[in-house]
């Protein structure tokens, strides 16, 4: 694990992906994996790690649950005759990058959980925050846990609470009252699928309708993939149920005032598709506006505005659009490479970065270049990336991020690791511009953040340290962190 922990620092400084979640019941019987399977294609960008699909029939034997799942990415995990033997017309499917919990199949989802009232199909995304409290609590009660992932911990709370509830609805509400943090869930029961999300809304989830099925979803974006209308998004704090009898069933008796929202803000400046909308909110228009405000914010005269692959490009566009100086394409990226990739043992001369990317010389030689990418993490990639910019003749390299600067640890989900390694932290802006050497730097304000997402609450706690929830008295990250 340390070996993966070192290539993930040495190869990448962006912050890595959410989990993606999607679940379909269709109400007509027709199987539904290969449609989970193209909606989690669509969610890919969410997660590499791991990826799963379970499903049930539910005019067959009440609690059989098909499942498959496996590290890596969906085209390597599923073949056309594993997806033929999942036959049913109820199901959840999850990609994976780990926040906390080890990389490996154990851990992987959906998790199927069989109990005495039946049988559960669970995807989560997001971060509990007391999950080593909840999980030594079910321990000293003898419970026996297959993971080590917080997900376990809900599944394990929501067949507890099922045993006292009239219905697994109410359990899934019971349990959301012990657990504290982001998460969306969907939960796949025998005849009923539901969708959850923490009362502050931290991370995305979508309802999508196609014939006489419904879906949930992490990313609208995933509902245009498989040609289903968007119907609305689940609520933060909601529950929703979707049966035969009675579609959609809404329980708000866990939602908090909209002043409290806290949205994760990286779902616009990064994490989700820039075709997707979160809470209604478009993320293209939110990084266009990202680049238009850095701009009249942090001007410099240049002759091209160019963005990094591929998170940066909206915001670059929207530079150029406020700017009036032309956008143009600095970088060709290898779309062969995926997020990370086997590197060799010994030292070598080549960078990970220059296996992903490279500088079109014709484009930047003799130019004044504005490079804008969405976050300076540690510095590491954004320090080789103006090293390649200057090797391919650039006259000058001036650097606009999309967001603020991280100063702060996140433990909702996202992976900002400690102060220590944070190149904002204890530095000035014109330090880190020396560091990783470009002409200038500026980041977006922090005061723009409410304006890219159309005053939405949102969560601004690593820029801050002002989080929505009190941070866990014990450290709660994955191995990334260690």
């Amino acid at each position: 694990m340390t070996e993966r922990v070192n290539e993930l620092t040495e190869t990448t400084d962006k912050l890595r992906e959410e989990c993606g979640v999607f679940g379909m019941y269709d109400f007509d019987g027709g199987d539904v994996a290969s449609t989970i399977y193209y909606g989690l294609f669509a969610l890919q960008h969410r997660g590499q790690e791991s990826c799963g699909i379970a499903v049930s029939d539910t005019n067959g034997p009440k609690g059989k649950v098909l499942s498959s799942k496996d590290m890596g990415l969906l085209n390597e995990a599923f073949t056309p005759e594993i997806l033929g033997k999942l036959q049913g017309d109820i199901g959840v499917g999850h990609v994976r990058y780990s926040t906390a919990g080890s990389s490996t199949r154990e851990n992987a989802q959906p998790l199927v959980l069989n109990y005495v009232k039946g049988t559960l199909g669970l995807a989560h995304n997001g971060n509990l925050i007391n999950a080593p409290e909840l999980r030594r609590e079910l321990e000293y009660t003898g419970a026996i846990f297959q993971t080590t992932i917080d997900s376990e911990v809900i599944a394990y709370h929501i067949a507890r609470e099922r045993l006292n509830s009239k219905t697994v609805e109410e359990a899934v509400g019971r349990a959301m009252k012990k657990i504290k943090g982001a998460y969306s869930l969907i939960v796949m029961s025998p005849r009923k699928l539901i969708g959850a999300r923490d009362p502050f809304g931290f991370r995305p989830l979508c309802i999508g309708k196609r014939d006489n099925a419904y879906i949930l979803a992490s990313e609208t974006c995933a509902l245009d993939t498989v040609g289903a209308q968007f119907v609305r998004d689940v609520l933060p704090g909601e529950i929703v149920t979707i049966s035969p009898e009675k579609g959609i069933e809404s329980d708000m008796s866990m939602c908090i005032p909209k002043e409290k929202h806290a949205r994760c803000v990286f779902e616009y400046i990064y994490f989700s598709r820039p075709d997707s909308y979160v809470d209604s909110v478009s993320v293209y228009n939110s990084r266009i506006l990202a680049g238009k405000f850095l701009a009249l914010d942090s001007p410099v005269d240049a002759d091209l505005v160019v963005g990094v692959p591929e998170s940066g490009n909206c915001a670059a566009m929207g530079y150029a659009m406020q700017s009036g100086i032309p956008y143009g394409q600095a970088f060709v990226k290898n779309t062969y490479v995926g997020r990370t990739f086997i590197k060799p043992k010994q030292k070598s001369r080549e960078s990970s970065v220059q296996v992903k990317l490279n500088a079109l010389r014709e484009v930047v030689r003799d130019k004044r270049i504005i490079m804008i990418d969405d976050s300076i993490v540690r510095g590491t990639t954004s320090d080789r990336i103006v090293r390649m910019l200057r090797e391919a003749g650039a006259k000058e390299v001036h650097m606009r991020v999309s967001s603020p600067p991280f100063l702060w640890p996140c433990y909702f989900g996202t992976d900002v690791p400690a102060r220590e390694q944070l190149i904002a932290y204890n530095r000035s802006v014109e330090e880190i511009s020396d560091i990783i050497g470009t002409d200038s730097l500026a980041y977006l304000r922090i005061e723009r953040l409410s304006e890219i997402v159309n005053g939405l609450g949102i969560c601004k706690g690593c820029f801050t340290g002002d989080y929505p929830i009190d941070p866990p008295k014990e450290d709660i990250r994955g191995e990334f962190e260690r």
